[in-house]
């Protein structure tokens, strides 16, 4: 059996590559900072300012020619990733508090530092384990999206509710399926298909957790909008993941590695990351907010919503600040 450094055969089309950086440079300025305010709370400016200003230079590397330069501008966005990751063990100790939605987290923390690295290698002109370089700039992609958005969003929908079996499911699928896939650069063409498969079985359980308990809960139009089309817009990408990683297995006819990036990636990128991270900074601030609305009457940490059925609270907890729903009991 073929490993997939052996089976890949083809290059990504030079406008793809320009797409390409373009979406990860999305990922470093934009969708990464939005999405680390929703762990622990918002970041200090300071805090901010040094990741912006990692990410910048990570993203800048993207449009240099490989070489010292670049690879300096990568590194210093590896340093602040590896950043990121240090604080990882710490969040997994004792054992006995590790929930499915701090292990995504987890996951969501450690990603950008494998994107890192394989972007280091890329800018170096080095393959990477014996990837090609292509390879490699996919996987700086798909570890800022599928990586750390999938596992951050999967973990803020558990968290809506904690005991919930389809929340825990999908907090724990999206890391395994990301692993599986990670491994499967190693084992081979199957085993990243095994991977999309429990990938997408925890994004579509994540993207219809959305819908039901997500959106309904959001106070603005523009909030839920968000909401409904990150999780639309799973369906559609995944199925594109689905049938990539089947085809690769199999020999079957699919699309090209250039019409992945151009579909499947934007669409994830900004379809479903970038509108997700929008919308849950919205929904885990929402609490606060619209307590004020009555004049201060209400319990400044609680609402109801309009059709009194559910209760919001915006509550930080151990591995993210979400807004936590409760169903109430009459």
């Amino acid at each position: 059996m073929n490993t997939f450094k052996e089976g890949w055969s083809m290059r990504l089309a030079d406008w793809a590559h320009v797409l390409l950086n373009a979406l990860i440079g999305v990922g470093m300025l934009l969708v990464v900072p939005l999405g680390l305010d929703l762990v622990d709370g918002a970041w200090t400016a300071r805090r901010r300012l040094a990741w912006l200003a990692a990410a910048t230079a990570g993203a800048l590397s993207l449009w240099l020619p490989r070489g010292g330069p670049a690879v300096a501008l990568a590194a210093a966005y590896l340093l602040a990733a590896g950043w990121l990751a240090a604080g990882i063990p710490a969040r997994l100790w004792p054992p006995r508090r590790i929930t499915p939605a701090g292990l995504a987290v987890c996951t969501a923390l450690a990603s950008p530092s494998i994107a890192a690295s394989a972007l280091v290698a890329e800018r170096a002109g080095y393959r990477l384990f014996g990837f090609p370089l292509d390879v490699l700039g996919l996987t700086v992609a798909h570890f800022h999206y599928a990586g750390f958005t999938a596992a951050l969003v999967a973990g803020l929908v558990c968290r809506l509710d904690p005991a919930r079996r389809a929340g825990q499911l999908a907090a724990l699928a999206v890391p395994a399926g990301t692993a599986l896939v990670l491994a499967g650069f190693f084992a081979g063409d199957w085993v990243q298909l095994a991977g999309a498969a429990v990938l997408t079985a925890g994004m579509w359980i994540t993207g219809w957790l959305t819908l039901r308990e997500a959106a309904p809960a959001a106070a603005g139009r523009m909030t839920r909008a968000l909401l409904v089309t990150s999780a639309l817009v799973l369906v559609a990408t995944m199925l594109l993941a689905l049938d990539w990683a089947a085809g690769r297995a199999t020999g079957l006819p699919h699309l090209s590695a250039s019409w992945m990036v151009a579909t499947h990636g934007a669409a994830n990128a900004l379809g479903f990351a970038l509108t997700a991270v929008l919308a849950w900074r919205t929904l885990a601030a929402q609490g606060p907010a619209r307590a004020g609305d009555d004049g201060g009457r209400q319990d400044p940490a609680r609402r109801h919503d309009e059709d009194g059925d559910r209760l919001v609270r915006a509550h930080r907890i151990p591995g993210a600040l979400v807004p936590e729903v409760h169903q109430r009991h009459e």
